[in-house]
């Protein structure tokens, strides 16, 4: 019997996840450095600034191993522990640092990536189980909240930090020194989780813990451990990594789809349907499946997975697109574009930490409805921008609000909210000798909204754009006086401004439907209270 993690003191458990979390920092972070030095990185590698297409797969390359892996090694978690889990990812991002670091050519450099991102994205969902197992159900929010704002201030910092390490050691500077520093989180760890040693479900629950008096509803922390269906993993990895591939496209310019992109969703699609037979077939014979739903309220679950779907939809719409309207349609420059995108990635782990408070003291099901109800307005406020939006503002009687920082803030306070309740919800339905595997799930599914929703609705953009330009002709300066060619640029300046703000207005609004349609489906949670 291994010890009962409860029976720590709470200083010690708020101790492990403050570890753990600044271990889910690092990784976040990495997710992001390569942003301001990809032109740089590019040079170094004797790569030309105008195919920056051949390093794209630095980006693509961790986002595969990020998603990839992550069902399995959450999986993996649940059958031998968060504390050698997350000690065997710190060791493997090392590794990929050190990978990248020394990499002589782009081939090295995106395998050391791909280590890293499979590394760094299983230290999240593995920090929430870990939660879930350390955590009641009352209590589990807020710890979640803290893990959540830890994920998403990788995003606000991650540019900076890449340019400020890029410019005092270099780009290489930047993995290099992840070695230390992972070092020290290894060690660190093993400190903060040593009197924890195991995991909630392998000993008797608490009085606290999931399944107890406090929480009779929710599943019993002793479990028994199960196998692990590493062939259900790998065939889920593969078709993951197959539509990672599949759906990035380095030159969205010309083709919705890289022109490997039909081939290779084609043989996701039959992974998946391999993934499911074996499935099915484990099932019927007594095997360790990926996720076990005997036990699970399925519609809950389903519904928090879904939301999580829409709130990754419209996070990378965000990123993507808020980015796009300041160089284009603001005309601003590539820093000046960032510095608009930091209203939004702010207010990001805020929205988190808040969340979680809130969702103790209301539920989850009312967050989450309050969260993605008021990113759809801010969506629905930035599908209606005025030309003058930089000038634009919101004259509330005594207060006069900026309308740019606003809707921005707002959209990322909405979507910071709902990351605490639904990894909540989702810790609360699964047994905790799933907690891994379900943690893996909700991040999972907003790692696929953000995937698969910024794939379409840059196909949605780029057809309307080329729709609204169809008719309008390039002013030429020959044949006609100087005077007639300015009014005819001014006037195409004017067109084609036109055709941008309808492409990101449509956008905009279709991200608010979906943001009102994940709102409605946390309405379909059950609230904690409601269990007892």
């Amino acid at each position: 019997m291994l010890p009962d993690v409860a029976a720590a003191p709470r200083a010690g458990r708020r101790a492990a996840i403050g570890v753990t979390g600044a271990a889910v920092l690092l990784a976040a972070l990495d997710a992001y450095v390569v942003v301001t030095i990809l032109v740089t990185l590019a040079k170094d590698l004797s790569v030309p600034v105008n195919h920056l297409e051949r390093v794209t797969p630095v980006v693509t390359g961790y986002l595969l191993g990020y998603v990839a892996g992550m069902p399995l090694l959450g999986s993996l978690s649940d059958r031998y522990g968060r504390r050698p889990l997350i000690q065997i990812c710190l060791a493997g991002f090392a590794i990929g640092s050190a990978l990248t670091a020394f990499a002589p050519g782009v081939a090295l450099l995106v395998v050391g990536r791909a280590v890293q991102g499979l590394a760094g994205g299983a230290l999240l969902p593995v920090t929430m189980a870990l939660v879930g197992d350390l955590f009641a159900a009352a209590t589990r929010p807020v710890a979640l909240g803290m893990v959540g704002a830890a994920q998403e201030l990788g995003s606000v910092l991650g540019p900076l930090y890449g340019a400020g390490i890029a410019a005092w050691l270099g780009w290489r500077g930047i993995f290099w020194i992840n070695v230390p520093l992972t070092l020290i989180a290894m060690v660190a760890v093993h400190v903060a989780l040593k009197p924890l040693a195991g995991t909630a479900h392998s000993a008797p629950a608490p009085a606290d813990s999931p399944g107890s008096a406090e929480d009779p509803g929710a599943p019993t922390a002793a479990a028994p451990r199960a196998g692990v269906d590493v062939v259900g993993g790998l065939l889920l990895a593969a078709c993951l990594g197959l539509l990672v591939v599949g759906l990035h496209n380095p030159d969205p310019e010309h083709a919705v789809l890289p022109p490997w992109g039909p081939v290779t969703l084609a043989a996701a699609g039959g992974v998946f349907l391999a993934f499911l037979a074996w499935e099915v077939f484990a099932g019927r014979t007594g095997r360790a499946r990926l996720f076990d739903p005997t036990g699970v309220a399925r519609g809950p679950f389903l519904a928090a997975l879904g939301a999580s779907f829409a709130a990754g939809t419209a996070l990378m719409v965000t990123l993507v697109d808020v980015e796009l309207v300041a160089q284009t349609a603001l005309r601003l420059d590539s820093t000046g574009a960032a510095l608009v995108l930091v209203r939004f990635l702010a207010a990001l782990p805020v929205g988190a930490v808040v969340g979680g408070w809130l969702a103790r003291k209301a539920g989850e099901r009312w967050v989450t409805f309050a969260g993605l109800g008021a990113a759809a307005a801010a969506y629905s406020l930035m599908s209606r921008w005025p030309t003058d939006v930089l000038a634009a503002r919101y004259d509330l009687g005594l207060v006069s609000l900026p309308r740019l920082d606003t809707d921005l803030v707002l959209a990322g306070l909405g979507l910071g909210l709902v990351i605490a309740p639904l990894s909540a919800v989702v810790l609360r339905l699964a047994p905790a000798a799933r907690h891994g595997t379900a943690s893996a799930a909700v991040v999972l599914a907003r790692m696929m909204g953000m995937l698969i929703g910024v794939a379409a609705l840059t196909a949605w953009g780029l057809h309307r754009f080329k729709e609204l330009t169809a008719d309008l002709a390039t002013p030429l300066p020959f044949g006609v006086t100087k005077e007639e060619f300015q009014r005819q640029a001014d006037a195409y300046a004017v067109a084609l401004n036109a055709a941008l703000r309808t492409e990101y207005s449509e956008i905009f609004a279709v991200t608010a439907a979906v943001c009102a349609v994940g709102a409605l489906l946390g309405l379909l949670l059950s609230n904690r209270r409601e269990l007892r």
